[in-house]
């Protein structure tokens, strides 16, 4: 035996067998492992469709399941059983309002129809009013006039001083300041209207002749200012009154608003140099301006119907001063109160009819504010 065939037998006894001699060959007794599958040149890939390469995919949500007792309902309507009182309660809400409201309106229309059907004058141009009598003349120039002057004058007087009042307690006063101011301003809106009208008829009326003479004195020139020297117990001062007693509810609701604001808009201003003032006129005032005529409509709406205070301080006659100064005038309100407990069964439906008309209006000032807010929602708390 050779001495290559004695070390191939040892190596087979030593241990695996070898892949090749001594010299490196290969060993053509043991096949070659198979060859992996390689794309040849120039030929595409073939994907491997085997379970370990399919991509990851997110497991399908599982739905929860029912609740015993449940069935199925369409998406948005209630499931359970509070949802659905929750639902009847605010869906009867709703329509029971819309009834009530048109309650009033056709009550206001049968009565006030009555009424005018027995009118021997214009009910929109008569400036006299006297339905109790066989004759019936009646009309409601003198009370739109005196409603609609009274509250513009209101209105001129509280909404620049409420917006005032609600910057600074919001954007000046500090902490411990702005505290006791908004509770005492909080506080006036609570005083009932008869107690204003007492203030007014005892101290604010006799402190009107000073001002009465100086608007008449440097401003008489103009006619509507002039004053003959008469008890001040005129329109101006009772659109004055009015104007401090809706001062609460405009100042109450603007400062809620402002203190929305955004404090990255403010923030966003002071950094690019603005001053304090600069800042509420670019960002506090248009962030809060739909806030602030919401609230100049709802002082509105109070000093369209105010009655107690109005009757107690203001001298009614059935004219229209062209000064503002002088005594005469009404209002829907006033008239209504002062007249309802000498009125007959005509003269109540008259005084119906003037209060449909006061509904009117308060309907047409609503909408005009509702007009007014949705062209400016452009720049809402909803976009901020």
């Amino acid at each position: 035996m050779d001495i290559s065939t004695r070390k191939s037998q040892t190596t087979e006894g030593d241990g695996p067998p070898a892949t090749g001699t001594a010299h490196g060959t290969p060993d053509a007794t043991r096949p070659d492992p198979a060859p992996r599958d390689e794309p040849a040149p120039g030929s595409a890939a073939t994907p491997d469709t085997t379970p370990d390469a399919t991509p990851d995919t997110a497991p399908a949500p599982v739905k929860p399941a029912p609740r015993p007792g449940a069935t199925a309902t369409a998406p948005g309507t209630a499931t359970r059983r509070g949802d659905r009182v929750f639902l009847g309660l605010s869906r009867g809400s709703g329509i029971l309002l819309l009834a009530v409201m048109a309650a009033i309106a056709v009550f206001l229309s049968y009565r006030a129809a009555l009424a005018i059907s027995e009118d021997r004058a214009n009910f929109l141009t008569t400036f006299e009013w006297d339905p109790n009598s066989p004759e019936p003349v009646f009309g409601i120039a003198v009370l739109a006039f005196g409603t609609v002057v009274s509250s513009v004058i209101a209105m001129a007087v509280a909404v620049p001083v409420a917006v005032a009042i609600a910057l600074f307690l919001t954007h000046y006063a500090p902490r411990r300041l702005s505290g006791p101011i908004a509770y005492v301003v909080d506080l006036l809106a609570a005083v009932p209207s008869i107690v204003y009208g007492l203030w007014g008829a005892l101290v604010l009326v006799p402190h009107m002749n000073g001002l009465f003479g100086w608007l008449d004195t440097y401003l008489g020139w103009t006619g509507i200012l002039a004053w003959q020297g008469g008890a001040p117990r005129s329109m101006l001062t009772v659109g004055i009154l009015l104007a401090i007693m809706i001062l609460p509810v405009i100042t109450n609701v603007s400062r809620e608003v402002f203190r929305q604001v955004p404090r990255a808009h403010e923030e966003a201003a002071l950094a690019l140099g603005a001053t304090r003032w600069e800042v509420i006129r670019m960002s506090v005032l248009p962030f809060g301006r739909s806030g602030v005529i919401s609230a100049s409509m709802l002082g509105l709406g109070r000093a369209l119907g105010e009655t107690m205070a109005v009757a107690t301080v203001l001298s009614p006659s059935f004219d229209i001063q062209a000064s503002l100064l002088d005594p005469g005038g009404g209002t829907f309100a006033q008239n209504i109160a002062s007249k309802f407990g000498e009125a007959n069964e005509q003269g109540r439906d008259a005084l119906i009819a003037s209060g449909l008309v006061l509904f009117v209006i308060t309907l047409l000032v609503n909408g005009a504010a509702r007009l007014i807010i949705a062209r400016r929602k452009e720049y809402s708390g909803a976009n901020a």
